[in-house]
């Protein structure tokens, strides 16, 4: 019934946000968000992060509708010059270049850029759809929640963001969201205003401001990068007319589903993003597919599952967001740093200090898809035009936009001084493969879990049995514990040679279950044993 009364406000709410004013900013917001994408080297993460600070003085509504409009368009942007130079504009769109670039080299380009720009809609359609769905379950679920639990539940958004992220080692990941963790105290305390780390400046007396680190984090090495590699692009492939294969996605209608389903649940895990999710979604169409051999040379499954998983992430990034405000993906990061300045605290208490702000969200998120395909079926032409642009020319807005967003929250020089060497440090720390994401995962959730741990000690005078006693927090507390141990690489040798066949027996049999047959009997059947 809850289910029911979220969708019926749905409606109200999509019907209440078409006005002209919305719209122009909608498209607009969304054509910027796809150019943000397909120029390589600019990125959905800075794009939320740019237009946030623009958006300062704005209604929290009106921000929202341009934010997401950048978002969903900056993730499915990335496919243009995946498709048509082979060159990915964003992580998230580096799985389509595997199918998209050769169709475009079969002179199938705009048939290329039509399929993924359906795929792409349908993809967030059915993350909006989760979103609606879950986010007020999950809300009541975290209402019982207690400080404890809010701690060990950022906690493990800091360590799985660093364990997922990191190229190599999984302690590098851990170590830059710890950096982050650290930044957070910085400034005084928020329960007895004690000063903390401040070294005597009252600029930090206040804290270190969310905006200027993510900008810093992500802007300045982004700029530093294209500079010194000067990416040559190549020449576009030339695109026909460019029109949506509806025949071509309904019969691809399973692979729509499972991408979606594949999206919507790594979205929903913290500080993982988009490009995992693609990735992800197109092994798994390789996998199950009865021709593997054609992946590689124009395979329009594989093209479908990619960009529907990396779209349909963004309402499973969503869903932790607004109920837990654990950001599921970097650029749901930048969205938590713009709810914050618009004094929007997402949480289990946000239906409570915000009636229907959920369901408004998903009403924009609906917008922002329908608008994301207009767009790219009528607009995608013009835009494929900027690829003929050096990036070399472009770096210096940017830059221009990453002082003016640091320097007018607040109207602070020394945000700009924050932002510098911040940004500089991302720089090396990237160049050493240290991910950046945790960093700024452990900036956003270091308050909430500082904050919860020492409330459960003042409550308890310093007595931590409660966290064994409660259910919640022992699950909590059990999936930390085993996340930090099984990189321990005795463990770790262990659970591969143990629990990971086991696994993989049990999927097996489930397979079995639902198609009767082995994959070893499928592959005979097809030929291919």
């Amino acid at each position: 019934m809850l289910v029911l009364n979220e969708f019926f406000s749905f409606f109200g709410y999509v019907y209440q946000l078409i006005t002209f004013q919305n719209m122009l900013i909608l498209f607009g917001s969304s054509l910027l968000g796809i150019i943000f994408g397909a120029m390589p080297g600019l990125t959905a993460t800075l794009g939320v992060a740019l237009l946030t600070t623009l958006t300062f003085g704005l209604e929290t509504g009106t921000a929202m509708i341009a934010l997401l409009g950048m978002y969903v368009g900056a993730v499915y942007g990335g496919s243009y010059p995946s498709i048509l130079i082979n060159i990915p504009g964003t992580a998230a769109a580096a799985a389509t270049a595997m199918e998209g670039y050769p169709l475009a080299l079969k002179g199938q380009a705009g048939r290329a850029l039509g399929i993924t720009t359906t795929s792409s809609t349908i993809g967030t359609l059915i993350g909006m759809m989760f979103l609606v769905a879950l986010a007020p379950l999950i809300t009541q679920l975290a209402l019982e929640f207690t400080s404890i639990e809010f701690f060990l539940l950022a906690l493990f958004g800091i360590l799985i963001s660093g364990t997922l992220t990191s190229k190599d080692l999984v302690f590098k990941g851990w170590i830059t969201g710890l950096i982050g963790l650290l930044l957070s105290t910085v400034g005084r305390e928020s329960l007895q205003s004690y000063p903390r780390f401040t070294v005597g400046l009252n600029d930090l007396e206040g804290g270190i401001e969310v905006v200027p680190v993510l900008i810093g984090a992500f802007g300045i090495p982004q700029i530093i990068t294209v500079l010194k590699e000067k990416t040559i692009l190549g020449d576009a492939k030339k695109v026909q007319r460019i029109l949506p294969d509806f025949r071509v996605v309904f019969r691809n209608f399973k692979h729509i589903v499972r991408s979606a389903l594949i999206g919507v649940g790594i979205g929903s895990v913290p500080g993982i993003g988009e490009d995992i999710a693609g990735w992800v979604s197109y092994g798994t169409a390789k996998n199950s597919s009865d021709n593997p051999d054609n992946f590689g040379k124009g395979e329009i499954s594989g093209l479908i599952s990619s960009e529907t998983a990396n779209n349909a992430c963004i309402g499973g990034a969503l869903i932790p967001l607004l109920t837990l405000g654990i950001p599921g993906s970097p650029p749901a990061a930048m969205l938590l740093g713009a709810l914050m300045i618009h004094n929007v605290n997402p949480g289990p208490m946000i239906n409570f200090d915000k009636p229907g702000f959920i369901t408004q969200m998903t009403a924009i998120l609906f917008l922002a898809s329908i608008a994301m395909w207009f767009n790219g079926i009528f607009l995608a032409r013009q835009v494929v035009k900027l690829l003929k642009i050096p990036m070399e020319l472009f770096m210096p807005v940017i830059v221009i936009l990453c002082v003016i967003g640091s320097y007018a929250l607040g109207f602070r020089v020394f945000n700009l001084y924050l932002m510098v060497p911040i940004g500089i440090i991302a720089y090396f720390m990237k160049e050493m493969e240290y991910p950046i994401s945790p960093l700024v995962i452990g900036v956003i959730l270091g308050p909430m879990a500082d904050e919860n741990l020492r409330r459960f000690l003042m409550v308890t005078k310093g007595d931590f049995t409660p966290m064994f006693t409660r259910p919640v927090s022992l699950i909590l507390l059990t999936i930390v514990t085993y996340t930090i141990l099984i990189q321990i690489p005795v463990l770790k040798r262990m659970k591969d040679k143990y629990v990971s066949p086991w696994i993989k027996q049990v999927f097996s049999k489930v397979f079995v279950l639902f198609t009767g047959k082995s994959k070893i009997e499928k592959g005979v059947e097809n030929g291919h044993a």
